[in-house]
């Protein structure tokens, strides 16, 4: 029986996911990697350990299976976005570590060229904002401060890639330097309306075209992996970034479906169909998707910290001991306790793009202890999400309005945390079947441009839901609630 290999290279972790012939899970390889903090709100990752957990995990999930090579028609990238590696073409190491899209060392780079007023031109392109978050700044860091970098790249020899590129410039030996359109869209580079890369921002950001890869759709022909990977060359034939994999994984196919994904960050994307919607709000306007040569346009809210506030109640403060533990934690807290927790470890993300704010807590009291806090982590990534979605619906006025939310990763598991959801945006939270969203996402990409999966309206057909969330808060209690929220994150901005 022919499966698919979905790799999905995340940001704490490399997994490998196996689906059949009937897009089911087989089997599933996950293996963490050491993340690095160099300073302050700098964040790094080795490149070799995201290649080396790749390709771990590729060869365990085929040996967990009991299948080999030979079984597998296709492989499906979906991965981290943003994060930014630079590497020699000669000998396929790279110059630096990777710099993780969580990293703020360019903000005051980014600053100087807003004040400068090059924001409306990188926008009006790209339709992201100058923000550290994007890849071409890390870029010109990296050409900036590593000895001999830019006189490299200049020659040729260096080349720029996403961490998609990177595992693709790995798997096929060095034959193909290339991306797709959703991880192209995240770079600050690319030009979302011509889909070319723009010579007027990496003249901007002195960034040489050369090193840049070919830009190709989200299922397309990515070449074959190295044989002596996995006993045969294996064709790749889908690559989507994580959220757009998502995206694509819940069969939000039609302008006005909208997802969030909730693992280390939360990214909710609201389909757009062909039309790019200029936000008025700070949100993103990017690239869901692009089949046969035709993108298909989101607007898109990032927080950077969702899951992650559970991962600083477990690790940082030693609250918890698993993650699960929150819920039960939440359910026991004093009602009459009023706290508010703003995540913002690494600044705070849509609508606010402020990379120097960083995380506080309000209205703690001598009572207070781990229920209160761990209920509020949990309400943080509510309020964030209602943040992002009222956005939506400024910018893009009629649509959208009345859409159901589906949902997805780790956090989405919690009831708890779903209801919340739905009571503070009030609206139906639906949670699929199937759990694993960008794993599948960029399977079916994979399988569909094979034949071994069903095009996109029968892809449709198939999603299932698994829970449905309505509201079941009053009005007087999400208002007092909402308000509560705004006089902290003001408080935040603020200090």
């Amino acid at each position: 029986m022919p499966h698919i290999l979905a790799i999905d290279q995340g940001t704490t972790s490399s997994r490998a996911i196996l689906f059949d012939a009937g897009m089911r899970i087989t089997a599933v390889a996950q293996e963490e990697f050491a993340q690095h903090f160099p300073q302050s709100g700098w964040v790094e990752h080795d490149a070799n350990d995201l290649w080396s957990t790749t390709a771990a995990t590729c060869r365990a999930v085929i040996e967990k299976a009991g299948v080999t090579g030979a079984a597998i028609a296709a492989i499906g990238i979906t991965n981290q976005r943003e994060t930014t590696v630079v590497w020699d073409r000669h000998t396929g190491q790279a110059i630096h570590r990777a710099i993780v899209w969580q990293d703020r060392r360019t903000s005051d780079y980014c600053t100087d060229l807003r004040e400068a007023g090059h924001e409306p031109v990188v926008s009006a392109r790209t339709g992201l904002l100058l923000d550290p978050y994007f890849s071409g700044t890390k870029l010109r860091w990296i050409l900036d401060h590593v000895e001999g970098a830019r006189a490299r790249a200049e020659a040729g020899d260096l080349l720029f890639g996403t961490v998609d590129s990177y595992l693709i410039w790995k798997l096929t030996g060095g034959r193909v330097h290339a991306t797709d359109a959703t991880n192209a869209a995240r770079t600050l580079l690319y030009d979302i309306r011509k889909g070319r890369w723009s010579k007027t921002i990496c003249d901007l950001l002195e960034i040489p075209m050369q090193m840049l890869p070919e830009v190709r759709d989200s299922a397309d022909d990515y070449g074959h992996t190295r044989a002596d990977l996995f006993g045969r060359e294996i064709p790749i034939r889908g690559v989507a970034g994580d959220q757009q994999a998502a995206t694509v994984g819940q069969a939000c196919f039609k302008p006005g479906m909208l997802k969030s994904t909730y693992g280390t960050g939360c990214f909710a994307l609201l389909n757009t169909g062909d039309t790019p919607v200029v936000s008025q709000n700070r949100l993103l306007t990017t690239i869901a998707y692009q089949l046969n040569g035709t993108p298909t346009y989101a607007l898109e809210g990032s927080i950077f910290v969702a899951g992650a506030v559970v991962q600083w109640l477990r690790d940082g403060l030693k609250m918890i001991r698993h993650a699960s533990e929150t819920q039960p934690l939440a359910e026991q807290a004093d009602p009459n306790q009023d706290v508010v927790m703003v995540p913002a470890f690494t600044g705070l993300g849509a609508p606010y793009w402020r990379p120097d704010c960083r995380g506080a807590i309000f209205g703690l009291t001598r009572s207070t202890g781990p229920a209160e806090l761990a209920r509020a982590a949990l309400e943080s990534v509510g309020f964030q999400t209602r943040d992002l979605l009222q956005a939506m619906r400024d910018d893009w006025a009629g649509h959208g309005a009345d859409a159901v939310l589906r949902v997805d990763g780790g956090m989405s598991a919690s009831d708890w945390a779903m209801q919340f959801l739905s009571d503070i945006i009030n609206a139906p939270v639906d949670r699929p079947q199937v759990l694993e969203t960008t794993a599948l996402g960029a399977a079916w990409l994979a399988g569909m441009r094979i034949g071994l999966y069903p095009d996109q309206a029968e892809f449709a057909a198939s999603w299932a839901l698994e829970r449905q969330f309505l509201p079941q808060m009053s009005t007087e209690l999400r208002t007092v609630k909402t308000a509560g929220w705004a006089r902290a994150i003001q408080s935040t901005l603020a200090f």
